[in-house]
């Protein structure tokens, strides 16, 4: 598994290797050693997974107040997604700025996305189907969001030809400046 540390600090994209035959590949998708070492001691207690049926549906952008914030490892194992990253750490170098990054099922890349950040996703194809663990529960009380086209955060959503379809609540979302403190930077994540 090659293991790559993004411009923001505690951000990571895992490749795990494929093994392939005429028959197709085999590929182990997660190894808790391996993470453990390159990302830090982080413990899954939820997968999840979704379908977007139509290119250009945005999911996100997503994460859970403390005590309840949570990691996601994301991955793509149908088509495509644009996967988005956004620091909300307080104090942190790089508050308000995002990474992104390509996650298909062709790929096989994922996104480590710590807590302390927003998260996000536009898909680039029909049908896509997206799964990601995470390390904390579902909390209705600590759901919270951020406007996925808040122009302070200027993310290039890749929409060319198509509009975006949104769920009401993720139309909704206050901007980065409404936000307020919701993390506070701890120094370096890794």
């Amino acid at each position: 598994m090659h293991v790559k540390r993004l411009e923001l600090d505690g951000v990571f994209t895992m490749s795990p290797r494929r093994f392939g035959d005429d028959r197709g590949y085999f590929s182990e998708t997660f190894r808790q050693d391996i993470f453990s070492q390159n990302v830090g001691d982080f413990h899954f207690v939820q997968d999840n997974q979704s379908l977007s049926a139509e290119r250009g549906t945005v999911r996100g952008l997503h994460f859970q107040l403390a005590p309840r914030a949570q990691g996601k490892l994301v991955r793509c194992l149908t088509g495509a997604i644009f996967d988005v990253a956004v620091d909300l750490r307080s104090g942190s170098p790089t508050f308000g700025q995002h990474v992104s990054v390509e996650l298909s099922a062709d790929n096989g890349q994922q996104l480590w996305i710590p807590p302390g950040f927003a998260h996000g996703f536009c898909t680039l194809t029909e049908n896509t189907i997206v799964a990601y663990k995470v390390t904390d529960y579902y909390s209705p009380e600590h759901d919270r969001g951020l406007l996925w086209s808040d122009p302070q955060i200027g993310i290039g959503w890749p929409l060319e030809g198509v509009s975006a379809r949104l769920s009401e609540k993720d139309a909704r979302q206050p901007l980065l400046a409404e936000l307020g403190e919701v993390f506070r930077h701890e120094g370096p994540t890794t």
